[in-house]
Formats: C-alpha cells, structure tokens, sequence
C-alpha cells in the first residue's frame, strides 16, 4: 500500500469509508462489517472514516469494536455537526463550542480509544463563527483528545479562517470524476497550505465501480434512490458517461472503480481517498487501485469523457446541498 500523510502522518491512500455499515446503503451486517474492517486492516489500509451521525452512534461503535485489539493499526478519522434526532431525522448543523466537546467525548466513548487522530466539522454552522469552533476543537488537541483537525465540505474562505486559529490538517470533501468541483480552488488552496485533501464518494457513490445499471438494483431504502443523479433520464446520461469508463478500463486492463480511484490521486500528490464497501472483494480490488499509474494522456481521455459539469443533476438532495458551505 502507498501512502500519503495527514498531519505528517502516513496514511494509506486508499482508506476505508465506514458510512455504509451502518446506514444509508441498505441492510448491513455487523459481524461482516467487522470483517471488512480487519480485511482492510490487513490489506494495509489504515484510514478508517467514520462519524458520530452514522447510525446515529452505531458506525463509531461498530469502527471501536473492530479495533478492540488493532487500535495501533489504524488511523481514525470521525467528524461531528450534523446534528440527528433519535428517530434518524436531520436536525441542523451545530458547531457550537459546548457542542463540539459534547460530541467529542461521546464519539471518545463509542469508539473505546483514548484519542481521536482526526477530528473533522462535519458541515460548517451558518450561526456559529468558525474562530468559536475551531477554538474549541484546538483545545482538544491540547487536552490530548484529538491530534489533528479537519474540515468537511469547507468554503475557501472558511478554511482560511479555521487554519488562522489552528492549523487544518484536512479537508474532506466529495470528489470524482462525476463532481469535479474542487478543482476550481480547494484542491490548489489546501496544496497551499499544506492541508491533505481526502475524497469522499470517490467512486460516484458506487455509480463508476458499473455494478449499478437500474434503480433496482438498489435496495428500497437506499438513500441514493432519492438522489437527482440516479433518477429518470440523468440516470441514462450517467450511465453512458460510466460505459465510456468503463471502455477505458477495459483498454487498460484494470476495473472502472480502480480507474476512478487512480484518476483522484493522479490528481493532486496531497489527495488521499476513503471509498466505502460492505465487502472484502471490493476492499481488495479499491486497494489494488494504489499501483495504477496513469500517464498524461489517459488524464486527457478522462477529461474528454467526463469533463468537470458533465454528470446530470445536483450531487445531493435539495436539503442537503444546503448544508454544504460552498
């Protein structure tokens, strides 16, 4: 496994994202999950990322129980913000001072460890300045709690601001070749501060792995079936962007989920990426992609077939896409 760092840490640069086990893609298995986990481990694979509003708590224990006796092993990002009610509903964002150490110490609790290596804000709050939050989190850091600090889903301005009060060691935010938007700043602003990138959905929410080909073959409480980019004909004018993937691909000799995810790191030398799976084969064919190295050339293919705009409809909902802090 290559790595990249976080904070000056080595990282893998292919990571581990937790989400999906416990919520949002459909019935998941703990003891698989588990699995899953110690595979990647295995596989090395030391990025794990989760977050308190997973499962409402239950990822991060899911993520702390896997660990009971790897904690070494691994690199543990988690995030607090969004805020959830206990019937699984949204309810905000809050960056709040005592609600940031709230959230820390219940994710402390639920992961079972002593620190948190990344710590990252969620969502930005519109009503709390980014000082305040930040401010909050950096005495954690002092405390021992946390060792790095992160953003999700940051305006360049916000990131500015926060890495003013102490330093930002990442940035999380969606990137593909189906949502292409940081590269209109944040990829060159957090190179120039120094700040790693970290690549959500790096895999179009598993549209570009091309396993996905009808809204059936999603399960009923799939959240990705409320999402525009899988619905009527955007579903049609993606999947004929992923065919061309998948042609190239084939050209190459590797999967359209190990294109995909070498194309994110040929992008930037301080991204790193998290794709999410509930199963073994995936971890190992997402960890393979660190060995595919790509030329110039096949870069300007892929920028011919998904150019940045070329994917159909908003990457979220409506009322997501509303938290973002663009």
């Amino acid at each position: 496994m290559k790595h990249r760092t976080i904070g000056g840490v080595e990282v893998s640069v292919i990571g581990l994202g937790c989400m999906g086990m416990s919520e949002f893609y459909g019935d998941s298995d703990l003891a698989q999950s588990i699995e899953v986990i110690h595979h990647a481990l295995d596989r090395g694979v030391n990025l794990l990322d989760t977050a308190d509003m997973y499962g409402i708590g239950h990822n991060e224990e899911l993520v702390g129980e896997a660990l009971r006796d790897r904690r070494s092993e691994a690199f543990v990002a988690t995030k607090f913000g969004v805020v959830r009610t206990e019937d699984g509903g949204f309810a905000g964002v809050n960056g709040r001072p005592e609600y940031v150490r709230r959230q820390a110490e219940g994710s402390l609790k639920r992961l079972g460890v002593d620190v948190i290596d990344l710590y990252y804000q969620h969502r930005v709050d519109p009503e709390t300045p980014i000082e305040d939050t930040v401010g909050e989190m950096s005495r954690l850091v002092d405390e021992g709690k946390v060792r790095f600090l992160g953003l999700s889903e940051a305006g360049p301005d916000t990131i500015r601001r926060a890495h003013a009060v102490h330093p930002i060691s990442a940035l999380q935010t969606e990137y593909s070749l189906w949502t292409r938007d940081p590269e209109a700043e944040h990829l060159a602003l957090t190179s120039e501060l120094g700040i790693t990138f970290v690549a959500y959905s790096p895999l179009g929410r598993g549209f570009l792995s091309g396993q996905i080909r009808s809204i059936d073959d999603l399960d009923e409480n799939d959240f990705r079936r409320g999402n525009e980019r899988f619905q009527g004909e955007n579903f049609q004018k993606n999947l004929d962007l992923v065919a061309a993937v998948e042609e190239m691909a084939s050209d190459k000799g590797v999967t359209p989920a190990q294109l995909a995810l070498a194309w994110v790191l040929a992008r930037a030398p301080h991204t790193v990426t998290i794709p999410g799976t509930r199963k073994i084969h995936r971890v190992d064919e997402n960890a393979a992609a660190a060995d595919v190295e790509l030329e110039e050339r096949d870069l300007q293919r892929l920028d011919e077939i998904m150019p940045p705009g070329a994917t159909a409809g908003l990457r979220y909902p409506e009322f997501a896409m509303q938290m973002l802090n663009l």
